[in-house]
């Protein structure tokens, strides 16, 4: 019985083909963008924000002044949809995505604009080369505003919708009251049952934000004040986000001025030069030892 010989030529053809689909991870997805650090704090912190984007004058000058909207997450994770009236939603939070989450959100915006108004969007699920944020944004600081719940998804009447109503009351009931803090960009207080949370994407080069905080650790400064536990860190898309239990009691507007004094004590270490002494270089293994990455 002869082998089944392999047809070179049609190898060669399939080549190109599986190179398309090939990923490519970006570790750092969202640098270069003004706000690195509130992409980050949006995607992996906060349940239900939204924020609008400016789009490139030539995206402009293709597909006119169409408004586009950031949304932390958008019905069924969506990656976008569209609105009659020619508004954009494009969710941060989904399901599906490549290594590239800037390329992601890229051609999900891309994707939305090609789309009739009110039509669903198709987004494929691994996007290959092609423009990122940085590319189609006009960049800078993000307008962001805090919902209480999902509405801001709706038009008019649409919570009539029996099904709708049903899948936005169980979207509403799994927010954990969140709240934007003043005291430093991109830093949130949330309570869970018993406690409450204060965390902070740094937006620092990560390696230097650690040697910052490995200094303050040495020191006894990493809590935010009486009652309160530094509870490690997580490594988010390159940055390190600093989390605190604190009491659940006192509301956010409690955590702003602790805040704002470990920030000052942070720019302070963080302003220190040279290697880390004994004690630092002791307390940077135990924060290793606190980490938990997220992407």
């Amino acid at each position: 019985m002869s082998k089944r010989r392999k047809n070179p030529r049609s190898a060669a053809e399939a080549a190109p083909k599986r190179q398309k689909l090939r990923d490519t991870f970006v570790p750092r997805p969202f640098a270069g963008l003004a706000d690195e650090a509130e992409w980050i704090a949006l995607r992996e912190l906060v349940p239900a924000a939204s924020a609008p984007l400016r789009l490139a004058p030539e995206l402009v000058e293709q597909y006119g002044d169409r408004p586009v909207t950031l949304a932390t997450v958008l019905p069924m994770a969506w990656p976008a949809m569209t609105k009659p009236d020619g508004r954009v939603f494009v969710g941060l939070q989904r399901h599906v995505q490549s290594g590239d989450i800037s390329r992601d959100l890229a051609v999900a915006v891309l994707c939305a604009l090609q789309t009739e108004p009110g039509g669903t969007v198709a987004v494929p699920a691994l996007p290959g080369q092609g423009p990122r944020l940085q590319d189609i944004l006009v960049d800078g600081a993000l307008d962001i505003t805090m919902h209480d719940g999902f509405d801001f998804w709706l038009d008019e009447g649409a919570s009539d919708d029996p099904n709708v109503k049903a899948s936005l009351e169980r979207a509403n009931a799994s927010i954990y009251p969140t709240v934007r803090l003043a005291a430093a960009r991109a830093a949130y207080w949330c309570r869970v049952p018993e406690k409450a949370h204060v965390r902070w994407v740094l937006p620092d080069d990560e390696d230097t934000a650690l040697d910052a905080l490995s200094r303050l650790s040495a020191g006894g400064e990493l809590p935010l004040g009486e009652g309160t536990k530094f509870a490690g860190m997580f490594r988010a898309h390159g940055l390190l986000v600093p989390v605190w239990d604190v009491p659940g009691e006192p509301e956010a507007a409690e955590w702003e001025a602790p805040l704002a004094d470990f920030a000052k004590r942070y720019a302070d270490a963080l302003a220190q030069e040279g290697p880390l002494d004994s004690a630092a270089r002791r307390a940077k293994q135990g924060l290793l030892g606190r980490q938990l990455t997220i992407r």
